[in-house]
């Protein structure tokens, strides 16, 4: 049921750029949670990589006194990796085109960690007080 759930988040996150091309959901400690991946990308190796990456830039945004890290972003010549937290214990990964408009993709990639965080956050326990 909560995999559906992240896999519609996804799937909206995706559509609302056709220069998003593939996005995922993943533990801080790098287990692949949901994602919608093309073909030859192997889950495992995403979700690892994006953990140290995201671990990485949180390290570094504290040794060099930048504040919480907001997000993490990798450009190559065939595109973009942007990584963004989605709550204490969840990563969102985007892989966007060379050409993306990323001022877009950010907004769409925050508004999307927004629902995950929501949708991953424990439901707080209401333990009634009764006076003695």
């Amino acid at each position: 049921m909560r995999e559906d759930l992240l896999t519609s988040i996804l799937a909206e996150l995706n559509g609302t750029s056709a220069d998003i091309e593939a996005c995922a959901v993943l533990s801080t400690d790098g287990l692949m949670i949901a994602s919608l991946l093309p073909q030859g990308l192997d889950p495992d190796r995403v979700g690892a990589m994006g953990a140290a990456m995201l671990s990485l830039g949180d390290r570094t945004a504290a040794e060099l006194s930048r504040g919480d890290l907001e997000q993490v972003m990798i450009k190559g010549d065939r595109g973009y990796v942007l990584m963004t937290h989605a709550g204490a214990d969840a990563v969102l990964s985007v892989l966007a085109t060379p050409q993306a408009k990323l001022g877009l993709i950010f907004l769409d990639a925050k508004r999307a960690a927004d629902q995950i965080s929501t949708l991953l956050s424990p439901v707080p326990s209401t333990v009634a007080a009764f006076p003695g």
